[in-house]
């Protein structure tokens, strides 16, 4: 019997699907610790993935 299989997910361009990143900012806490940043893909948000769903035609209408 054949089994179904779904496809795999669409790798964001931009980051490769590494959706986050923590950028070290070389200040120190008061606990000790380091501040970081966290960063997240302008492009797909921080999911790491697109959607390769076409947009809809935009149609221009005439107001009588």
């Amino acid at each position: 019997m054949a089994q179904h299989s779904l496809a795999p997910p669409r790798l964001c361009p931009d980051c490769n699907g590494f959706p986050v990143v923590a950028i070290d900012t070389g200040t120190l806490l008061d606990n000790g610790t380091r501040a970081i940043l966290l960063v997240a893909c302008h492009l797909c948000r921080g999911t790491g993935s697109t959607i390769t769903a076409t947009p809809a035609p935009v149609v221009q209408r005439e107001h009588a």
